[in-house]
This record gives structure tokens, C-alpha cells and sequence, in this order.
């Protein structure tokens, strides 16, 4: 063994080492849609006296960490999203109404003078009125005409629920004032104990967010001008415990310093979590052992290990997610799974170009064209890697929710896979490859044989790009197809970026979709989605339903189904499905925009536009498939989408690499030629990714979850298509836009 041979296995130990004991000794953090619980996106908006920029989002987020401490939520999460967006993640939470509505208010308690009753309720003071004063109605709709505040939530240090079991007064809440708060609230009830008792002027009015709360009657034993001094006054009214304790929990967090509003809420339960998790686990299963089974029966040896080094790929994935704090949700997760399919990318190109040195005799041992299938596969997997990692990042920075986790599962996927095949597989090769026994059978490393794929190929030698506007022709049909669908039944945009409400059910027995439908058109929601959903579920999506509307939805699923529980509900606001539509569009045209810069600047601007060429055609048809098909397109789709463009140009990558190698060598052969001896000699690369990155996808859609159906499919259609499109698409178009013919000069007839 060389000195480089014992450094690649001191390098592989180390890394399988601290992998192992990361992934022993670090939890993955669960997201919500997997552990279950609730998230809450919130926009904070501007006021005419403060602006709801950074600064203030940030001071928001620490009162909202407050009060959600003192709701008891375990390991909440509170972060700031952008300049104006807090994600809250409320784990275990599963009745989110109460939770938005405790994050939402602006609890801004105010202390007012009243001056007396007043016919109207309005927030407007009634005429001739001095400035600042308003009209609000009291606990029984009295209107109370109210001077301008005297105090503040800011005069308050802290607030507490009590019981008063020997006065009798129930359910109170106990407000201690700070600094001058305490002189403030002696003046105001001392003012008001000057009038007489059943005067409305002596009264104090306590509000909460523009509503009296409590406007209580100064005490006759407080003395006109004394007031309530020591700091300290009740808060009463007819509050029971509940209503008490957020009340002291509301006047504890504080004034917000800007009003929010919510944009989005997530609810998951934990069972489909469970359940998801499950799923997951037995999709990487399956699909790691039927990958496994595929390529040691292709490549023998050589297969056996890529398998093992498959094993090393998934435990350094999960050491990278544990150790980088990152969040494993359930697009994630189905991330992982795909990764594994790129696991072996590597691998086939590797095992692939050492076959093709093995045949043409230039490296007469295994050992030889081994050490050359790595040299010379290096630059196409290191492109094809690259493309997939601009996708993985868009999803990160233009994504939003769970689908973030997708990218970031994605991408260390990626990165992981480059390790177990360029470093885990080649060590364990090179010690195969040089043991006695290993030598004296070559074809046992299933490197010395050419293949059946390639020995089909070899001996018809195809003239595929002799006529290439014909493929385009075909691939023509192919997007006018689909694409009509997108024309005719249009796309079915999801609550993403329609905004609205979705609601997934599970009941105890099958509902008929157009039966539900029916009966929530009875009840007063016509224009309800309504779809199954796996063999017992149903999911209803409208436009923004109110609670009562929703335990509505319910009631109704409930009975058609023989009782129904809620798995997911998902609320996106208007504003929102509008940034994430406009961020889907952007996504796409970024992503076409980076693989064409730098496809043009590894090959050619030539073959930078076929690829991208090629990729427009990809997107194309598989939006109109899932049009013909009447699949919602969301953010799940979009991360689908996205894969797709990333991983379909690799096969582009790796065409392109090869034409530019063969045209190096000979210059004088035209681009057609060229073209048609990289697809011979790369096709066989081609079916094995190609048939690997189908069995984990196909384990995806069998055994995944039922919100990942989709998006295997669609992953599905995609490979199918870029397969397709990198051959008989990208390769026609280079071949069609080739203007400088063999060698750079044309002949022509004399005459």
C-alpha cells in the first residue's frame, strides 16, 4: 500500500470513527411534521409611531418568549425570519387557536379615568369631547366615556392569578406597579374617590387591547385625594381560572412592541409523525437494499463494495445532520432517502470508466483501471455534484417550512456521497484489488467484463445524432403534450400559494369524496376542496375558515366517517401564498440561470444552452403531467421540481464531459460524431443511475407517508424525462446549434 493509499484509510477510519460515535452520543432534531405539534409564522406590522423593522421584530421575539414560557411549552423555539417574521415551533402543542391567540395579542393594558356613560360604544369620543378621549363599553355594554390613559403596561412590574377563598371576590388578578406606577395609580383612584358612590366617575376603567376588562368602583374607605397607595391593586371581574391565568399571563409578557398577525400555522399530530418516521425508515431500507442487490448484480465485487460503502454514507449523513443542529422534517427525510440513489451515482461513474479502460486494453489489470476509473471520473462527479448542490441551496434560501429541511438533507447528502464513493469505496477497492486471489480473477471485480448494456451498444454502433432534428421532434410532441395540460385542466395551486386552510382527516371508515363535498356545500362551504387521502383519510381545503367553520369541517367529516381525527391543518396566509408563489418562479428561473452560468463555464455556452435547454423541457412536462393528473402543485412539488433539474443534468454533465474529452482527442471528427461516441460510451453509466435512482424513488412512493406520495412521483416523472431529455434532447440541441462544423471549416460542392 502507497503512502496516498494509507492516508485515503487513515481518512476513512477517522471519519467512520467520529461518525459512529456522533450518531451514538447526538439526537437529530425532530421538526414538527415528525414529532408532532404546532408552528406559527408571524408578521409583525408597522404602527404610525414605530416601524417593524429588525430592531423591533427582535424585542418582539423576546416578549413572545415570555409568555410562551409561561404557557409551559416544552423546548420552544422562537426565531426571527427575515426583518419581519418570527417562526414559533410549539412542540406537543396540538390546539393552536389558543396558543395564536395568546402570541397575537398586542395586550396593550391601559388605566383611564371615566368620566361618565355615553350613548354610543364606539372608539370614538363623542363631540365637543377633549382630545385623547374615547368611548368604549364596559363588562355589561354600558358605554363609558374614558379620559386618556393614566398608565401603561410599562408601569407594571408583574401580575398574578389568585384566588380569594375567605372575601369571596373568586378569581382575581393581583398587578404590581413599578417606578412612578404606583404614584400614578394613588392619583387616578384618588381622583376618582372624590365623587360620590354610583357616580360612573368613580370608576376606574382597566383595558386590554381596546376592551374594559374591568372598571371597577374605587373602595368607599379610599379617601378623596389618598388614594391606593403601597404599589399594589386587584384586578376583578368575573374571571374564572383560565381566563385569570392568561390575563396575569398576558400583562406578565407585556406590550408587544408592534402588533403581529399570523401568516401561517401548522398543526401535525403525533401519530402521523410516528407513522412518517416509520415510513421513512423502511423507504431507506428497502430502497438501500434493492439499490444494493442491483449494483453487486451488475459490477459483482466492486458492487459488494459500494454496497458497504452505501452503509458508511447514511451514518455520515445522519452524524452531519446531528452535529450541524439541523432539522430533519418530513421532505427531509425523504431527502435522505433520495441521496442514496446519488450514493451510487458516484460509484457507477467510477466502475464504469474503469470497465471502458479494462476493454480498450490500456490499463490490462483491474488495479490499473480501477486507480484510472477514479482519475478520470473525477471532473463528472464532481460537476454533476455541483449542479445537484445549486439546487439544494436554492430550496434553502427560497423555500420556506419543512421544505427547507429538504435542501439541507439534500445537500448533505450530496457531500456524503462524494466521501463514501471517492474515499470509503476506492480504500476498500484498492485492498480488494490487490489481494492473490482477487488477481488471478479478474472478471470476479466485475470491472473486466464490459456489460451486457455495453456489449448491445458496442455492436450496433448507432448513428443516433445523424438526424438530430428528428429527436427534436419527438421531444417536441412530448412538451406540447404535457404542457397542454397545463392549458386545458390548469394547475391546482396549493394552500401554499393560494392561501387558505387545509385540514387532513383520518375516520374510521372510507368517505366518499363527492359525498363529503356535498354535505359541506349543505353547510354553508361551497367552494371546499375535498380529496381522499391514503386508504382511510380525507383532506378538506378552503379559503381562511374561522374556528367555528372549522369545528364544522369536522363535525361534518366526523359523521360521514364514524368519527374523524384531525392529522395535519395547515393555514397560509393570502400574503403569504403570494411571497411563495413569486419564490417559486424565482426559484425556477435562478435555478435554470446558475446551471446555464455554470455549465457554460465548465463546457461551453453550446452546451451550457442545450442542458438548460433540456431542463426547461424537464420542468415543462412534468408540471403538465401533474396537470393532466389533477396533483396540487406546493411547496412539496417545488422541492421536487427542483431536485429534478438538479439531479436530470447530470446525465447532461456527464455526456458533455465526455464529448469534450473525445473532441481533444479527435479534432477532426464533427460534432455529430463526437456526440454519437459519448452516448455509446456513457449510456451504460446512464441505465445503472438511472435504474438505482428509480428503486429508492419507487421504495418512496410504495412505502413513504402519503403526503410524499406526490412527491415521488413527480420525482418519478422526472428522472424518467431528464433521463430522456439529457440523450435525445440536450444532445441534439448542441448538435443543432453546432455551427462550427469538423474542425472549425465546412466543404462545399465546387460550382
Amino acid at each position: 500500500m502507497n503512502r496516498s493509499s494509507r492516508v485515503r484509510a487513515f481518512l476513512a477510519l477517522a471519519v467512520i470513527a467520529v461518525s459512529l460515535y456522533i450518531a451514538v452520543t447526538v439526537p437529530v432534531r425532530l421538526g414538527l411534521d415528525l414529532r408532532g405539534g404546532t408552528q406559527i409564522v408571524l408578521e409583525t406590522r408597522s404602527t404610525p409611531t414605530v416601524t417593524a423593522d429588525a430592531e423591533a421584530t427582535d424585542r418582539t421575539v423576546e416578549v413572545l418568549r415570555g409568555r410562551i414560557d409561561a404557557l409551559g411549552v416544552a423546548e420552544p423555539t422562537l426565531v426571527r425570519s427575515g426583518s419581519d417574521r418570527i417562526v414559533v415551533e410549539l412542540p406537543g402543542v396540538q390546539d393552536p387557536r389558543k396558543a395564536a391567540e395568546v402570541l397575537g395579542r398586542t395586550a396593550q393594558l391601559t388605566f383611564h379615568a371615566v368620566l361618565g356613560t355615553a350613548d354610543g360604544t364606539g372608539a370614538s369620543a363623542p363631540p365637543g369631547a377633549r382630545r385623547g378621549e374615547r368611548v368604549l363599553p364596559d363588562e355589561s355594554g354600558t358605554g363609558l366615556r374614558l379620559a386618556p390613559a393614566a398608565l401603561t403596561g410599562e408601569h407594571v412590574e408583574g401580575a398574578e392569578a389568585r384566588f380569594d377563598q375567605q372575601g369571596g371576590a373568586g378569581w382575581h388578578v393581583t398587578v404590581d406597579f413599578k417606578g412612578g406606577g404606583g404614584a400614578g395609580w394613588a392619583r387616578l383612584t384618588g381622583e376618582a374617590a372624590c365623587h360620590p358612590a354610583a357616580d360612573p366617575r368613580r370608576r376606574v376603567a382597566i383595558t386590554l387591547d381596546d376592551t374594559v376588562i374591568s372598571s371597577p368602583e374605587v373602595d368607599p374607605s379610599v379617601a378623596c385625594g389618598a388614594g391606593i397607595t403601597g404599589g399594589s391593586t386587584q384586578i376583578t371581574g368575573s374571571f374564572d381560572d383560565a381566563e385569570a391565568r392568561e390575563l396575569a399571563l398576558l400583562v406578565n409578557g407585556g406590550a408587544l412592541p408592534v402588533p403581529v398577525a399570523t401568516v401561517e400555522q401548522r398543526t401535525v399530530g403525533p401519530t402521523l409523525g410516528e407513522r412518517a418516521i416509520e415510513a421513512g425508515a423502511w423507504a431507506a431500507v428497502v430502497g438501500t437494499t434493492l439499490t444494493a442487490l442491483f449494483i453487486v448484480a451488475v459490477y459483482r465485487l466492486m458492487g459488494a463494495l459500494a454496497a458497504l460503502a452505501l452503509v458508511c454514507y447514511g451514518l455520515i449523513s445522519y452524524a452531519a445532520l446531528a452535529v450541524l443542529g439541523a432539522t430533519l422534517t418530513l421532505p427531509g427525510l425523504a431527502g435522505f432517502v433520495l441521496a442514496i440513489g446519488m450514493a451510487v451515482d458516484a460509484n457507477v461513474l467510477v466502475f464504469e470508466r474503469a470497465r471502458e479502460e479494462h476493454i480498450a486494453r490500456t490499463r490490462p489489470s483491474p488495479r490499473s483501471a480501477l486507480t484510472a476509473g477514479f482519475r478520470g471520473a473525477f471532473s463528472a462527479i464532481a460537476d454533476s455534484n455541483v449542479t445537484t448542490l445549486i439546487a439544494a441551496a436554492l430550496l434553502f434560501f427560497l423555500a420556506s417550512g419543512p421544505v427547507r429541511g429538504f435542501g439541507v438533507t439534500l445537500g448533505i447528502g450530496v457531500l456524503a456521497s462524494m466521501i463514501s464513493a471517492l474515499v470509503v469505496t476506492r480504500v476498500l477497492a484498492d485492498l480488494a484489488v490487490n489481494r492473490p486471489s482477487v488477481r488471478r480473477r479478474p472478471r470476479l471485480t466485475g470491472i473486466a467484463a464490459p456489460g451486457r448494456v455495453r456489449e448491445a451498444v458496442l455492436r450496433r454502433d448507432p448513428r443516433l445524432m445523424a438526424r438530430p432534428r428528428r429527436w427534436l421532434a419527438v421531444s417536441g410532441v412530448l412538451l406540447v403534450l404535457a404542457g397542454s395540460g397545463i392549458a386545458v385542466r390548469g394547475l391546482d395551486l396549493g394552500v401554499e400559494f393560494t392561501g387558505g386552510r387545509l385540514i387532513e382527516y383520518t375516520t374510521e371508515r372510507p368517505v366518499d369524496p363527492d359525498r363529503a363535498r356535498a354535505a359541506l356545500a349543505d353547510a354553508g362551504l361551497p367552494r371546499a376542496v375535498v380529496q381522499t387521502s391514503g386508504e382511510a383519510g380525507l383532506s378538506v381545503r378552503t379559503e381562511r375558515l374561522t374556528e367555528a367553520e372549522s369545528h364544522r369541517v369536522t363535525e361534518v367529516v366526523g359523521g360521514l366517517g364514524g368519527g374523524a381525527a384531525e392529522l395535519r391543518d395547515e393555514m397560509i396566509g393570502p400574503s403569504l401564498g403570494e411571497e411563495l408563489r413569486r419564490n417559486a418562479l424565482i426559484a425556477l428561473a435562478v435555478a435554470l440561470g446558475a446551471q446555464l452560468l455554470y455549465l457554460a463555464a465548465r463546457f461551453r455556452w453550446l452546451f451550457g444552452t442545450a442542458a438548460v435547454t433540456a431542463l426547461a423541457h424537464d420542468v415543462v412536462i412534468l408540471v403538465g403531467v401533474f396537470a393532466w393528473l389533477g396533483k396540487p402543485v406546493d411547496g412539496v412539488f417545488l422541492a421536487a421540481v427542483l431536485t429534478v433539474v438538479g439531479y436530470s443534468v447530470n446525465d447532461s454533465v456527464v455526456l458533455f464531459d465526455r464529448v469534450r474529452e473525445l473532441r481533444e482527442r479527435h479534432r477532426g471528427l464533427p460534432l455529430s460524431r463526437v456526440v454519437d461516441r459519448a452516448v455509446v460510451q456513457t449510456l451504460p453509466r446512464t441505465v445503472s443511475t438511472g435504474m438505482g435512482a428509480v428503486l429508492v424513488v419507487g421504495a418512496l412512493a410504495v412505502l413513504g407517508e402519503d403526503a410524499l406520495t406526490d412527491f415521488a412521483l413527480a420525482l418519478l416523472v422526472g428522472l424518467a424525462v431528464g433521463t430522456w431529455s439529457s440523450v435525445f434532447t440536450a444532445a441534439p440541441v448542441a448538435v443543432a446549434l453546432d455551427r462550427r462544423g469538423a474542425g472549425g471549416s465546412r466543404v462545399r460542392r465546387a460550382g
